[in-house]
């Protein structure tokens, strides 16, 4: 199949290099993984995942997590397992 169809887009720059560090950590190029999703909106004739807006309480939860606050963490995963069993 010929490669003759091209697409520019301008993205911002934060944006690109997280996603560039996730192609890289896949070992695959950007244009690679454009190919990839086209080929999956074709195959699924949508987009191949799910789109929502994030409610309020997400986004207070998104900032929260972006700032440090409010973080837990555990040294064992019974510890983990003890506080899900606690709430």
């Amino acid at each position: 199949m010929s490669k003759s169809g091209q697409i520019q887009v301008r993205i911002d720059s934060n944006t690109k290099a997280m996603a560039e560090a996730v192609f890289a950590k896949l070992g695959i190029k950007p244009s690679e993984a454009v190919r990839m999703f086209y080929h999956q909106v074709g195959l699924n004739q949508g987009i191949p995942f799910e789109l929502k807006i994030p409610n309020a309480e997400t986004l207070v939860a998104f900032e929260e997590v972006e700032k440090g606050h409010n973080l837990v963490s555990h040294s064992s995963m019974k510890s983990f397992k003890k506080s899900l069993r606690e709430h």
